[in-house]
């Protein structure tokens, strides 16, 4: 027969369960950093891939245009929509009225990081509130952002 005094309660004592939290505390501090650095790698890698699908689309856009560059003013449309051989814009595709060219996006990715992360439109000067900034004259893309918004390595986005 047990007594009250012999029976042993199976659980853990305040020292496993402490040891336990300093184990996982460790752990943690070594993770932590690993994945902050990991995120910020990422969008360094979205943003290079964003600009290479940009600038692949310009580039084709005037393989098919007869050596000439969309207009900012007509950029976007020119890239996500149908054009003809004047760089018109159109909604639809039309071989009988020459709208053949295009679309070269479904839509222009947004800039993944700086102070204008999420914005997707073209502008000609650093600065102002939209993702990207294009030179019609060269077709040159670049991210905007300032010249203080750098990667890991120190790298200006804006160089990218």
């Amino acid at each position: 027969m047990q007594t009250l005094f012999t029976r042993r309660r199976a659980a853990f004592s305040l020292i496993e369960l402490v040891i336990v939290v300093v184990i996982i505390g460790i752990l943690a501090a070594i993770a932590v950093p690993r994945m902050s650095r990991g995120a910020a790698a990422a969008s360094d890698s979205a943003l290079s891939a964003n600009l290479s699908v940009i600038r692949s689309a310009i580039e084709l856009y005037q393989t098919e245009h007869g050596g000439s560059y969309p207009a900012l003013a007509d950029l976007e449309k020119a890239l996500t929509q149908y054009t003809n051989a004047a760089g018109t814009s159109f909604g639809e595709k039309d071989v009988a009225e020459g709208r053949i060219f295009g679309p070269y996006l479904r839509t222009v990715p947004s800039l993944p990081v700086g102070a204008n992360k999420g914005k997707t439109g073209f502008a000609a000067t650093l600065g102002t509130t939209s993702g990207w900034v294009y030179d019609a004259a060269t077709g040159t893309v670049r991210a905007n952002c300032a010249d203080s918004e750098v990667d890991a390595r120190g790298v200006k986005y804006n160089t990218y």
